[in-house]
């Protein structure tokens, strides 16, 4: 194998579009901090979090190894296509988060760098076994996924206040009914990989419930940033338009025609949304 293939599979084990995103979601709670760290310690925290994300990336797949190997999407993975073999991504996992933790103190702080561990152990070692056990794992799983905004938040600020709870909320309620509209337009794939979802185990009707439900409190709970003095007024009007709209086209899903193209929109559309309302904060600051 050449060594940029090799270097491919590694970046692979990382999941590089979910680093990219957590990424991003950790730089934003940064920047919105009401004060800043150096560049140094900046960088840090963004390669700690880097480091601890690809570590826990590289850790699931090593778990889902074989279960990778049963549907298309994820059968060309690194260990299930046999490119690397299982102790190669345990290694590569345990040793990014090794690197990872005391990054994080170093840079900024020992809460910053606890939550980190938190989210890690939380995705690892909670939702990957769960996946196979019940469709609550989608729940758990928000949890690591709306952490590094608030790790973002802490490095600056050392502290869990109410602002950085509800940059953590916002997060935690927008994944709810995105991962739901994955499950919904990858039914098939979940059902090979035996996977708990809710598709699967309560039906479609189900989810789409549970898609509007969750975007019914998601609204509300972006706009408390506006109070907490976060959100300035082009962050309110784009928050209420913006939630108002996916709300709107939540509720299209409920129709009984509405099938996987609704869902794939859904999830498009959630993606917007969430860039859309990072955008208002950032300008609106």
């Amino acid at each position: 194998m050449s060594h940029l293939k090799l270097f491919g599979d590694y970046m692979a084990l990382a999941k590089p579009r979910i680093t990219l995103m957590v990424l991003a979601t950790t730089g934003l709670g940064l920047y919105l901090a009401p004060s800043s760290l150096g560049l140094g310690s900046t960088l840090g925290v963004l390669f700690g979090t880097t480091a601890i994300v690809a570590g826990a990336n590289a850790l699931n797949m090593y778990i889902e190894r074989e279960i990778d190997g049963r549907a298309a999407r994820t059968r060309k993975r690194p260990l299930s296509a046999g490119r690397l073999v299982p102790s190669e991504a345990l290694i590569f996992g345990v040793l990014m988060t090794l690197v990872a933790l005391p990054l994080l103190y170093l840079s900024s702080n020992l809460l910053t760098a606890g939550l980190g561990l938190l989210a890690s152990l939380l995705y690892v070692a909670v939702y990957t076994p769960m996946k196979q056990l019940s469709p609550g794992a989608l729940v758990v799983g928000a949890v690591p996924g709306a952490i590094p905004p608030l790790m973002g938040w802490t490095a600056v600020t050392g502290r869990i206040d109410l602002v950085g709870v509800t940059l953590f909320a916002i997060l935690f309620m927008w994944q709810l009914p995105h991962f739901l509209a994955i499950s919904l337009y990858r039914s098939t794939e979940y059902k090979q990989a035996g996977y708990k979802v809710t598709v699967t185990e309560h039906g479609i009707g189900t989810a789409k419930l549970q898609i509007v439900l969750y975007l019914l409190a998601l609204c509300p709970v972006t706009l408390l940033l506006v109070p907490l003095g976060l959100g300035g007024p082009i962050y309110l009007w784009t928050a209420l338009l913006c939630g108002v709209a996916f709300i709107a086209l939540g509720l299209s899903g409920l129709r009984r025609a509405a099938g996987a193209r609704w869902a794939r929109s859904l999830f498009v559309g959630s993606l917007f949304y969430l860039m859309t309302l990072a955008a208002a904060l950032v300008v609106g600051q």
